[in-house]
């Protein structure tokens, strides 16, 4: 008889978290390190690294490195720092993203748009080609790109976001497809609206100086009535990551509190 599955450990895991800095990337690199696993965070040069170096202070279980994800020089760099310390990586969550500009597409600033795509898209590029060949080498690995229910949808507004986030899905099962007989599995999160600095952005950008009711409207569309945590998010990310998804490939998750069934 098949024994019931318990939330797996990740004692001795290493993961590799871009984006650490911000509130999903914190969420799950605090979450991931309580279980066991070995943290090499990055993220923008000048970012915050205070919260995270606070949740995990054991400095022989994290590694910070500052670097820009769209310079593929300077996210190299991570991999080897990584490797270097760490010997490997079993984790990936490809996860840096930005939201750029609120405006009607007509409206919508061309460079806005380019940085968007730079940033979410030839970011989540960079990681693949960057950490398949270590997860190659060692025969196994798991990668989950954020994506998010933009990635799924529409949204007015948004034009350079959705059309990225669209863009990390169709990475996510290249890559899968790619790699599964390797022993690599690549899966994506699809995150609705979350308690954090860039739905806060986003809500301004919608309606300068009634960012409130924006968050509020948003809220009441969801069936569950609320927005959702970046410790929900993480541990949908955990799951991914772990043994107990060992058959999970080419998915896309959402983490949105029925947003999208709506």
């Amino acid at each position: 008889m098949t024994q019931p599955m318990m939330t797996q450990p990740m004692t001795g895991k290493i993961a590799l978290i871009t984006g650490a800095a911000g509130a999903i990337g914190l969420a799950t690199a605090t979450l991931l390190a309580a279980r066991g696993a070995i943290i090499a965070a990055t993220d923008v040069v000048g970012a915050d690294f205070g919260p995270l170096q606070a949740a995990i202070p054991d400095t022989k279980r994290l590694l910070v490195v500052e670097a820009d994800v769209t310079d593929e020089a300077s996210f190299a760099e991570v991999i080897k720092a990584t490797v270097k310390a760490f010997g490997t990586i079993d984790i990936f969550f490809n996860n840096a993203g930005i939201e750029g500009p609120v405006a009607p597409i007509p409206d919508f600033p061309t460079d806005g748009f380019r940085k968007v795509m730079d940033v979410n898209v030839t970011g989540i590029f960079l990681g693949l080609k960057l950490v398949i060949p270590v997860m190659a080498k060692a025969g196994h690995g798991s990668i989950i790109n954020s994506s998010s229910v933009a990635g799924l949808t529409g949204s007015a507004g948004l034009c350079a976001y959705v059309a990225s986030k669209h863009a990390v899905l169709g990475l996510t099962r290249a890559a899968a497809v790619e790699w599964g007989a390797k022993g690599i599995r690549v899966n994506c999160i699809n995150p609705g609206p979350i308690e954090s600095r860039m739905m806060a952005s986003i809500e301004e950008g919608a309606s300068p100086g009634a960012a409130a009711a924006v968050h509020d409207g948003f809220a009441a569309t969801i069936p569950m009535k609320r927005y959702g945590t970046p410790t929900e998010v993480a541990g949908l990310v955990a799951f991914l990551a772990s043994d107990d998804a060992g058959y999970i490939n080419g998915g896309a998750y959402t983490v949105d509190g029925g947003m999208t069934a709506a």
